[in-house]
């Protein structure tokens, strides 16, 4: 049979490449499109759907993210305490008040596998408030999405 064969990337081969984003003014859902693009890498060659590519990102400004059209007020964050009538609901105003990290760790969860490999890719995922970040030692590269 003739063709190109199927990659299949060894644990000892795969390295570990960190990016940060600065998420100061942009819109939600574009850029949690990108970051879990990059989560899966499948912005490199390499790109295989079953396995971790080796990539991270941290997110910082995630304070100053911006969304469109009125759901400000009208999107909302469901939790749920474990205990019957124990949901609690959020706005997104009241979210961004009290922790802005989690409007972005929520949508870029609901764009990556929903399957252990989703949950793997999403411990990659480093969000903080403001512009300071403790991973200066990984030397992320900076990109401006």
């Amino acid at each position: 049979m003739l063709g190109t064969k199927t990659y299949f990337p060894k644990e000892s081969q795969r390295e570990i490449k960190w990016y940060l984003v600065d998420a100061d003014g942009k819109i939600l859902g574009r850029l949690a499109t990108q970051i879990a693009n990059l989560l899966r890498g499948k912005h490199h060659p390499t790109f295989t759907p079953h396995a971790d590519g080796g990539f991270r990102v941290a997110v910082v400004n995630t304070e100053n993210i911006q969304v469109t059209g009125n759901k400000a007020e009208q999107k909302f964050y469901f939790r749920h305490s474990g205990y019957p009538g124990g949901d609690k609901y959020r706005t997104y105003n009241e979210q961004m008040e009290r922790k802005p990290e989690v409007v972005l760790r929520q949508a870029v969860k609901g764009m990556l596998p929903k399957n252990r490999l989703g949950r793997k890719l999403l411990r990659g995922l480093k969000i903080y408030t403001g512009p300071d970040h403790p991973h200066q030692a990984q030397q992320p590269e900076i990109l401006s999405l």
